[in-house]
């Protein structure tokens, strides 16, 4: 492992270089220094944003905007189905059964989760 050491200024380099080194040998690490920065290109061609990705992320605000609609829109209905589940839970301590009848099957509410209720409820066919 290499501690590296960068200064503007040759004698802070030298000094942080010397007061590190006895540190860095208990650490079995060797201590260098920053090799010098290139100059960096002014090309007047060279773009700062590239349009491909600016088209990209435009592109995919609406499809976000839409599944953080969606995902509100299921985290209401969850409370709903949470507070429907709870309902027939205090029904089934009365003797009292609620249940979900569907063309193929019924289910007792009390015993379902908000998700399995949602999944159930999504699963029914509302055009028939």
């Amino acid at each position: 492992m290499i501690i590296q050491v960068d200064s503007r200024s040759a004698e802070n380099a030298e000094a942080a270089r010397s007061s590190l080194q006895a540190l860095a040998r208990d650490w079995g690490c060797e201590v260098a220094e920053a090799p010098p920065e290139t100059a960096a290109t002014t090309d007047r061609d060279e773009r700062i944003i590239d349009p491909v990705s600016v088209a990209s992320l435009v592109l995919s605000i609406p499809s976000a905007a839409l599944a953080v609609q969606d995902l509100a829109d299921r985290i209401r209905k969850r409370r709903r189905a949470k507070d429907l589940i709870d309902q027939a839970q205090h029904l089934a301590a009365q003797q009292v059964n609620v249940s979900l009848v569907s063309r193929t099957s019924t289910v007792e509410i009390s015993t379902l989760t908000p998700d399995q209720l949602l999944d159930a409820l999504a699963s029914e066919d509302p055009a028939t």
